[in-house]
């Protein structure tokens, strides 16, 4: 056996695993097929793009996805490090300017004198599995390629999914007669005066969103053009298997006429200072890099066409001429039958020199996916050196997850990090963020035992 390890894969669960490999002081070899070859959804050539929102989610310790950050953390992972210095304001939420922190994974990782970065596609994973220990860390965007040959190694059939990204607007555009900054819940007030005080501190842009407010006639009018929008057609399996956590905006309202309303448009905690109420409905605008020239339409994931897209978000009060910088997309997600291949560790059951990290694990979203590169390249660590393997405590959201794609179910779907797959507590706690609080604490001292 060779004494480095491969990774297939420039993602973030690839690039996390890059790191603390070399970081052992073990010789890495990180293969990235871009710029030689392109997915669909690709268009930079640096390392670790983010290719959705640029959001890392919630930061608070009681938030699930908040917890497996501040785990990660403890474990000195560069993604959360680097993801941390190129934040930009987002309200409690971690979201990066996604071009300055996939520029900072690259250099990172071309300054480190054990890793060395093959920019072309792999071809073969059975003769790099003879020379030594593999980790998949492909993402869900698998050429196709690549995919056969995983599913010639897995012996199992694949799955698939079709994920979708929001369209991100230029802030200079937008009419700020009507949009306003704010924070939900920071200025829904029932004195004038207060409102006013409110309304002049948005002046200094101190919060982290920019909320479009619309009437019922302004909501019912959108809402009657994106049902019937048109649609880049898909198959009719690829309809069958649109993943829920990411629920494609038209496909959403077509569930009902005020489905959005209870969703991404819920106008709760606002109030519209046109009218001095709440608003029918408000749709939010995420900051997208350091700038903040840039904004993203929360919870904006679509397949329409892109004319469709201007010419439907356009309707929505204060984006009449709204720049679109980039428009939304859907695209194939790829995830393998892990309960049934991989172990705690993420490793392949019956090839132990295999590895697989990210997304196509069947875990979802950015930090959970860096959490899978960790503890696979920890247990390839282990591995190479003759070590016993590190399984992380089912009460840690880093043990939870890998837990959860490595325990045998009759439906495997992907999984975000929640508090729903940490063991329950002994005793029945009824208010959530008292009990979210103790098993974000019992995760922090098991995480602790571990390390030390």
């Amino acid at each position: 056996m060779k004494e480095y390890i491969t990774v297939i894969g420039g993602g973030l669960a690839g690039c996390e695993a890059a790191y603390q490999i070399a970081k052992a002081g073990i010789k890495v070899k990180l293969y990235e097929m871009k710029p030689e070859k392109y997915s669909k959804a690709h268009t930079n050539q640096n390392l670790a793009e983010i290719v959705c929102s640029n959001s890392f989610k919630s930061n608070l310790h009681t938030n699930a996805c908040g917890l497996l950050k501040e785990e990660l953390r403890m474990l000195d992972s560069m993604l959360i490090k680097i993801a941390d210095e190129t934040s930009v304001p987002a309200g409690q939420a971690l979201a990066v300017d996604r071009e300055i922190f996939s520029e900072k994974v690259t250099k990172t990782l071309e300054n480190m004198e054990n890793v060395e970065i093959i920019r072309q596609e792999v071809t073969n994973i059975e003769k790099l599995l003879q020379e030594g220990i593999v980790i998949v860390a492909t993402g869900p965007l698998t050429s196709d390629n690549l995919s056969k040959q995983i599913a010639k190694l897995t012996g199992k059939e694949k799955l698939s999914f079709y994920d979708a990204a929001a369209p991100i607007i230029e802030k200079e555009s937008i009419n700020f007669d009507i949009a306003f900054f704010g924070n939900r819940y920071d200025q829904e007030r029932g004195k004038d005066e207060e409102l006013e005080n409110w309304k002049q501190r948005l002046q200094g842009q101190e919060a982290s969103y920019i909320n479009l407010p619309m009437n019922k006639e302004e909501y019912e009018i959108f809402w009657q053009e994106l049902i019937k929008a048109e649609i880049v057609e898909l198959h009719e399996f690829e309809k069958k298997e649109i993943f829920e956590g990411c629920m494609p905006i038209e496909v959403m309202a077509k569930r009902g006429q005020d489905t959005l309303r209870f969703g991404p448009l819920k106008p709760v905690g606002f109030t519209d200072l046109r009218t001095g109420k709440r608003p029918y409905a408000v749709v939010q605008l995420r900051q997208d890099n350091q700038e903040g020239s840039l904004y993203n339409m929360v919870g904006f994931q679509t397949n329409l066409k892109f004319g469709e897209q201007k010419r439907v978000f356009s309707l929505i009060p204060g984006l009449e001429q709204a720049e679109f910088m980039k428009y939304g997309v859907m695209h194939r997600n790829t995830f393998i039958n892990s309960p049934e291949l991989l172990d705690a560790t993420y490793q392949m059951k019956e090839i132990p020199n295999l590895y697989f990290a990210g997304q196509i694990t069947g875990v979802e979203g950015y930090v959970e996916s860096i959490s899978s590169g960790m503890v696979a390249a920890i247990n390839a660590i282990k591995q190479i050196k003759n070590m016993p393997k590190v399984v992380f405590p089912k009460e840690t959201m880093i043990g939870a997850l890998a837990d959860y794609i490595s325990t045998p179910k009759e439906n495997f779907e992907p999984m975000n990090a929640n508090f729903g797959i940490l063991p329950s507590l002994l005793e029945k706690i009824k208010d959530k963020k008292i009990k979210y609080n103790k098993l974000a604490d019992i995760a922090i001292q098991k995480l602790k035992a571990v390390i030390h």
